[in-house]
């Protein structure tokens, strides 16, 4: 058993064994509570709870969110609920305490501040009705605890248990509770009665007179109001001494100084009855209270021997003074009175002190107390501001005073901080006092200011920053926040002036100070107290238009400067309030606690008050606690209350979800006259969650419609404007019942018809259940009328194996006779699961191990069922695995993990197999076929149907070949799948034909699980990307790339590795117009993707700006040179609805050609890059074709060495498929290399296998006819041949950044865009930067291969003007360590199908817990290629680099080694399925000894090599040999 040091964790173990829900106070979710570490380690390590069904719920709350709202649902559920807190939050939340006392709460609070706690915070919620129990020592604090559990269950009432942590911080260990007692002392049959039952309270805002009562027997309740009357109380045996080591500090750890008395009422209930009678029910008293605490103390004293009671006192039999200490370090007072020499007075002291403080039982403390006793001195740390008395004084002298006989005399004292030091002195005086004939009442004893007392510290979260500097860009000088945190306001708290309220009166007094200041302007300019005459004018212009914001700023700056320069005394006085000059933008800034009851009342002013002021409340519940939360917190929908007003302007907002829609609606709240509210969210669990984290919550809550988008200006209408301006697609219920009520909504449909079917409420589970009970219900409707056993087939599949299979198993049943239905598990109701007859479940593999998406909730359901019973079902499983994804032997345990677990857990559940667990391996030589075509005959065999007669041929499975040729040249269904209004997808044949167009039908990752629990397709959208050979663009494209961005997309660029342009989030509706907007642009996306050439890449070369202009210009000429010929691009995007209606009138006369590509077009993809020496900045290597261009003796243009075969696709594990650099085959002059590669293409078209996607690129075909064979094939298609390859030399493969010239003098700036995300964002505009770049630049753009932006042909006359705005918007920054500027990444999450890992949004994170190690090591200047991606396919180019993360699942990589700085060498596996922490620990050491052991110019790549980190890769068919990491044989 362990054991425990502080009480935080002594209390925060009881508490999650004798509760169902704890909810845990937290001064900030970034900052943890003394009990909060101890509460999460339970939590994670799934420790069970006493009382719990379950595992206990931890909620988390922030002291500030008025948290005590979080208890009401889950204590009215029937759900034992306890809280950690210190006492900060209890004078806030009296309204709450009324009501709680009357349920089985409890309370666990460590009183503030600590070093000085303010015992007031106590007392003054004594009268709440709840029980308080006090807890003294490490010992006493986890026996009050239990004590407090205990109590509270069997009394029905609320319990509050309080102690000074920073007193019991000194105390020795103790052990861990004792489980086998905390089960003995709590009651689990009243446990479980009250789990039993629901409240039927309603609200929070009016008690309804709920209160705990006992249930007796009828004969006893006439005398339960006299229960007590034969309880005596005996005082100490023998009248003698209690020894020292009994009544001890609590440094000894004593708890058994407690007075020496027993209870008569030791264990009998009043709810005993030995006779049936009728019940009735009374009202918990006092006694009842005290009666059930002296039998749970009864009992932890039979079992530890440590005693409790009401009151303990130590001392002398014969004491003639005692102190009565409160608040006060008992463990002090101890050691001083015990040790002390016998002369001094308080010698011979006694010390009382209160275990339970409320109820006060009076009667009980005079037996208690020796009849010696002539003197009591009542010492309470009680910091009153109010009263004369001390709340503790007044109850022992009402107590004393009723108890007859003569009372001792009582003084009270007010305690200030005492530590071991000043104790003696402190007793001295309390004692020289009380024993004077005279005593003074209310003496001050210690030092009332507490000089370390700590107090919490109110801190804004770091990650909303992101709002406050978008207030700080937009608004500049102007912005005044007047509850800003930090501020210094003479005299009142932090937590006071960061309130509403404050704020609001801190306005309203500023306002007021401006009228004066416009005032006292207006005399001066009157006045001859100037030396000059400028300010007069300046000021009397400045006064007219004072209350004219735009006026007044723009004549501001003008005052000041004459008044600066006029040095009068009055211009000085002026000049003291300068700021004043200025309109400020006033805000009050505020969180989501001002939506609650007790912290909503300051918004209510404001908005009442009709006042000019600007609210920004942000709010940060994640929507996944929504649900549980809102309707038991009441949390105020703050947008639809200031709506209500009539007078308010309302945003709500998310800087996660538009950054533009934020800055519209700061300013538009700025400009509205009244009252403003901009409601801004941004959630998260944690103030340290990543901004990725937050980034994922937000796009759930806003594509769900919990949190809506829109701005509300009740006087658009008098501008002509509309009200309400919907800006993101979802509108949550509330929202919509609002707009309906006040006529709006019509508006919203008119201008945002294609929004009408996305106006949702929050959909529930239950409407999930309602969707797979009628999808169940209508397969079985169609298999009523059939003969033959039922099967039915489960799957679970996320890239389509599992459900294909499943598929075609089902055809193959119902040919065999049998009545079969398919579906995803999760959308199988699984009630129905124990009444099948026959089931077969097939489950692919995600992540580590893990089931796929459609199959997580019925796994999780049937795991942890304890009453399904299958004892009548058939069942076989099938997986899909591949053995050899997991190399290390530790892993192999994933192969095949969903299928084997399931396969055993249906079998405990009473299941009888058909057949063994099938295993499908990728690694066999039909992949899962192979094992499949062995076990489907065991499954036929098995349901008595394998000799079935008459079966039909299976029809081929469709095949991108055949979707290709059936298209008409690309047409397909596209079109009409475009007018499809009923789901935001088209077809899957369409999505693949739509590549050749240039776009890709995705989904975002990050609300794909959401989305289906709640009930909705998932989010589809559109990625385009356009076809920009070489990548350069104007300035006017790039201005018209960036409102495509804006308006139809998610508001963000991408700048791909292919040099073009590429937007995501293009809803299906807007597609057309983007192509449209796209053309217009004098650009296009015609076979940007697909299985056809696409864009042709060229190197950016920003020194020899004319040699780059000839490179281009060849690759201009092959891009036009290998486009297609199809004129469905032109039908389906570009031509209008009339020319449209003509043709399909005409009956589609056209008949189309493609003279190059034919009617399937190429086996697969086709890319070609040039480079241009000594930079490999597009990855010459990497492509189907890269050229190299040569310059001849003249500096121009000459010709191109050719390389083919290079290519980075590959697949996990699967040896056949491997990336390849590519094959030298010779020079060509100029004029022929498009030529050239048209025939290399050509004989790619007709060699390339057809067959297997997977061995269809051009290396494959290559590697197969040997490269002499098909050099030999183009030679021959040609009609020449091959010259020599001409020499070169590459020196780098990344870019060089910051400011170049060109040879004509022209200046060309690089920018660092971090793997090519163009966006804005609160630390860095980049996104609106690069808009006021464009409108000034006279030059072009370029686009480079490594993800990068070129500022090019800047001429000197602009340079200055230049530089400033680059310096304006941060984007002259390069200082970045050479890791990152060396580094690049694919899109990945969240809206690429193929994903399997983050890689964009995750990279800049890895680099940065890197950039340490390569500081310490002198490597900052170090170049060091590093990329990633998030599936093998190697969009990035992983398999070049030095150092290469593709991921593997979510948040595993295999990482590689060993790639040329140059791009001209392959790199290999060095580990498999690694995470991050492994990653850093591999990579730290690594970067280390190459700092230090490298030699002279020696790359990263060279050195792992020549150190024997890793094997060379000499060719792509030796690339998964002899790798870092052995992979192991099944055994």
């Amino acid at each position: 058993m362990g054991s425990i040091s502080t009480a935080g964790e002594a209390v925060a173990r009881i508490a999650y064994l004798a509760s169902d829900v704890v909810v845990s106070v937290q001064p900030t979710l970034a900052e943890d509570s003394e009990f909060s570490p101890f509460l999460r380690s339970q939590q994670q390590t799934k420790a069970p709870s006493i009382v719990a069904k379950e595992l206990p719920e931890v909620v988390t709350v922030r002291q500030n969110a008025d948290p005590l709202l979080s208890v009401f649902q889950p204590i009215r559920a029937g759900k034992l609920t306890s809280v950690t807190t210190n006492s900060s939050i209890l004078l806030k939340s009296i309204p709450h305490l009324y009501k709680l006392a009357q349920y089985p709460v409890v309370l666990h609070v460590s009183v503030q501040p600590a070093g000085f706690p303010d015992f007031s915070d106590i007392t003054s919620i004594r009268q709440s009705g709840f029980t308080f129990l006090q807890s003294e020592t490490l010992q006493q604090s986890q026996d009050i605890a239990l004590t407090a559990h205990a109590l509270a269950i069997q009394s029905g009432k609320g319990v509050i248990h309080f102690f000074d942590s920073s007193a019991i911080s000194f105390d020795k260990e103790i052990p861990q509770e004792n489980q086998d007692l905390v089960r003995s002392i709590i009651d689990l049959d009243a446990a479980a009665a009250f789990q039993g039952t629901k409240s039927e309270e309603g609200t929070l805002y009016a008690d309804d007179g709920r209160a705990a009562t006992l249930t007796i027997a009828r004969s006893q309740a006439n005398n339960a109001n006299n229960a007590n009357s034969g309880r005596t109380l005996s005082s100490l045996d023998n009248g003698q001494s209690l020894p020292v080591s009994e009544r001890n500090s609590t440094r000894a750890e004593s708890s058994s100084g407690s007075s020496q008395r027993e209870s008569s009422t030791s264990g009998a209930s009043l709810s005993s009855a030995t006779t049936v009678e009728s019940l009735a029910s009374k009202p918990v008293s006092s006694d009842d209270i005290y009666r059930f605490a002296t039998q749970i103390w009864t009992a932890i004293k039979e079992a530890t021997g440590r005693s409790y009671d009401a009151f303990e006192y130590t001392g002398p039999a014969k004491a003639e003074a005692a102190i009565f200490l409160f608040g006060a370090d008992t463990a002090i007072f101890a050691d001083e009175i015990d040790s002390v020499d016998q002369s001094e007075s308080y010698a011979n002291a006694g010390i009382i002190t209160a275990r339970m403080y409320r109820p006060w039982l009076g009667a009980s403390l005079a037996p208690l107390l020796p009849p010696s006793i002539k003197k009591v001195a009542v010492l309470e740390q009680v910091r009153r501001k109010t009263t004369k008395w001390g709340p503790l004084l007044l109850d022992l002298l009402m107590s004393l005073k009723s108890s007859g006989g003569s009372s001792p005399q009582i003084v009270g004292y007010q305690l200030g901080y005492i530590n071991d030091k000043t104790v003696r002195q402190a007793l001295r005086g309390v004692f020289q006092n009380l024993l004077s004939d005279t005593p003074v009442q209310n003496l001050q004893i210690g030092n009332l200011e507490g000089p370390k007392a700590e107090a919490t510290k109110l801190e804004q979260p770091g990650l909303e920053n992101a709002y406050t500097k978008i207030l700080d860009q937009v608004f500049g000088e102007r912005l005044h926040v007047a509850n800003q945190l930090g501020a210094k306001h003479a005299g009142i708290t932090n937590e006071i002036s960061s309130s509403p309220e404050y704020g609001f009166g801190s306005l309203i007094a500023r306002k007021e100070h401006r009228q004066r200041f416009i005032e006292e302007a207006r005399t001066a300019s009157k006045s001859n107290e100037f030396i000059t005459q400028a300010p007069l004018s300046w000021l009397a212009k400045w006064a007219l238009d004072a209350e004219n914001g735009d006026k007044a700023n723009e004549l501001a700056p003008e005052v000041i400067s004459r008044l600066s320069n006029d040095g009068s005394p009055v211009a000085s006085r002026l000049l003291e309030s300068k700021k004043l000059f200025f309109r400020e933008s006033p805000w009050l800034i505020g969180s989501d606690a001002w939506a609650y009851d007790l912290g909503n009342s300051g918004v209510h002013h404001v908005l009442a008050s009709g006042e000019n002021v600007n609210m920004l409340i942000v709010d940060s519940q994640p929507y996944s606690e929504r649900a549980a939360a809102d309707a038991a917190r009441r949390k105020k929908d703050i947008g639809l209350y200031a709506m209500n007003f009539g007078n308010a302007y309302v945003a709500s907002v998310a800087v996660y979800s538009s950054y533009t829609q934020v800055l519209e609606a700061m300013i538009e709240a700025d400009k509205f006259d009244g009252p403003s509210v901009v409601l801004a969210y941004l959630p998260y669990e944690k103030e340290s969650d990543s901004p990725l984290a937050v980034l994922q919550e937000t796009k759930k809550a806003v594509d769900l419609g919990y949190w809506p988008l829109y701005r509300w200006d009740p006087r658009g209408d008098e501008k002509g404007e509309p009200n309400f301006q919907l800006d993101s697609e979802r509108i949550k219920k509330e929202l919509e019942e609002f707009l309906q009520r006040d006529n709006y909504m019509s508006q919203v449909m008119k201008r945002h018809p294609e929004f009408s079917a996305n106006l949702s409420s929050s959909y529930g589970t239950e409407v999930r259940q309602l969707q797979k009970r009628k999808a169940k219900d209508a397969y079985s409707k169609l298999l009523e009328g059939l003969a033959g056993d039922p099967l039915t087939i489960l799957f679970a599949s996320d890239n389509g194996n599992a459900e294909n299979l499943a598929k075609r198993l089902a055809n193959r049943g119902k040919a065999r006779g049998l009545k079969t239905m398919y579906m995803a598990m999760d959308d199988y109701p699984l009630e129905d699961f124990a009444n099948e007859q026959n089931v077969v479940l097939m489950s692919s593999v995600a992540g580590q191990g893990e089931f796929p998406q459609n199959g997580r909730a019925f796994w999780d359901a049937v795991r942890d069922s304890t009453d399904l019973d299958l004892a009548t079902v058939n069942f076989a499983v099938f997986g899909l695995g591949d053995s050899h994804y997991w190399p290390r032997k530790e892993d192999k345990i994933y192969y095949n993990k969903p299928a084997k677990d399931l396969h055993a857990r249906l079998l405990t559940l009473g299941g009888k197999p058909m057949t063994d667990c099938g295993l499908g391996d990728d690694q066999d030589p039909d992949a899962y076929q192979t094992a499949y075509a062995e076990w489907e005959p065991k499954l036929w065999q098995a349901l008595g149907v394998d000799n079935v007669e008459g079966l039909p041929d299976e029809p081929p499975p469709i095949t991108n070949e055949d979707i290709k040729a059936a298209s008409n040249f690309l047409r397909g269904t596209i079109e009409e799948g475009l007018q499809d209004p009923s789901t935001g997808a088209i077809s899957a044949s369409d999505q693949q034909l739509t590549k050749f167009h240039g776009t890709y039908m995705q989904d975002d990752r990050d609300l794909r699980d959401e989305r289906k629990a709640q009930g909705l397709e998932p989010a589809y959208s559109f990625m385009i990307r356009c076809r920009l050979p070489g990548g350069v663009a104007t300035a006017k494209q790039w201005l018209q790339m960036d409102e495509i961005s804006t308006k139809l997309g998610n508001e963000t660029m991408k700048l791909t590795t292919r040099q073009t342009f590429q937007f995501h989030g293009i809803v299906k509706g807007k597609l057309k117009p983007a192509m449209q907007a796209i053309n217009k642009s004098l650009m296009t996306t015609i076979a940007a993707c697909g299985d056809v050439n696409r864009n042709v890449m060229c190197s950016s070369l920003p020194q020899h700006s004319e040699y780059h202009a000839e490179v281009h210009r060849v690759s201009q000429k092959i891009s036009d040179h290998l486009l297609p010929s199809t004129t469905a691009y032109h039908e389906i995007w570009l031509e209008d609805d009339e020319t449209k209606q003509k043709r399909k009138i005409a009956g589609e006369a056209i008949v189309d050609h493609e003279p190059l590509y034919g009617p399937t077009y190429l086996p697969r993809k086709f890319k070609i890059t040039i480079a241009i020496p000594p930079h490999n900045d597009t990855d010459v290597y990497a492509h189907d074709i890269g050229l190299i261009a040569i310059k001849g003796a003249d500096g121009h243009l000459e010709g191109f060495n050719v390389l083919a075969g290079g290519g980075m696709g590959v697949t996990h594990n699967n040896k056949k498929t491997y990336p390849r650099t590519g094959s030298m085959f010779g020079y060509v002059a100029t004029k022929d290399v498009h030529i050239v590669c048209e025939k290399i293409m050509l004989v790619q078209r007709d060699h390339g296998d057809r067959k297997n996607r997977k061995h269809a690129r051009l290396k494959y075909t290559i590697d197969d006819m040997g490269v002499d064979v098909f050099r030999g094939k183009v030679e021959e298609l040609w009609g020449q041949k091959f010259d020599e390859p001409k020499p070169f030399k590459f020196e780098s493969n990344v870019d060089t950044f910051g400011w170049q010239k060109d040879e004509h003098g022209l200046n060309h700036f690089t920018f660092f865009i971090e793997n090519g995300r163009i966006e804005d964002t609160a630390e860095f505009p980049m996104k609106t930067g690069l808009i006021e770049v464009a409108k000034v630049h006279k030059g072009e753009f370029r686009l480079t291969g490594n993800q990068h932006l070129i500022l090019s042909n800047v001429a000197d006359d602009d340079l200055p003007a230049m530089k400033e705005l680059l310096k304006k918007y941060k984007l002259d920054n390069t200082n970045f360590s050479a890791l990152r500027l060396s580094s690049s990444a694919c899109v990945a999450f969240p809206t690429c199908g193929l994903a399997m890992a983050e890689s964009e949004r995750y990279l800049p994170v890895l680099i940065s817990k890197l950039e340490s190690t390569i500081e310490e090591a002198g490597l900052r200047q170090d170049s060091i290629v590093m990329r990633m991606t998030g599936c093998p396919n190697g969009c990035a180019r992983p398999w070049l680099a030095e150092i290469a993360f593709v991921g593997k699942a979510y948040g595993a990589y295999n990482m590689y080694l060993g790639g040329g700085y140059h791009g001209n060498r392959l790199n290999k596996l060095y580990r498999s399925s690694i995470k991050e922490d492994e990653i850093l620990e591999i990579l730290r050491p690594m970067i280390k000894h190459y700092a230090k052991d490298r030699n002279e110019g020696e790359r990263f790549g060279d050195f792992v090599i020549r150190t024997g980190y890793i094997h060379e890769t000499t060719h792509g068919t030796n690339f998964h040999d002899n790798t870092g990491e052995e992979e192991e044989e099944d055994e």
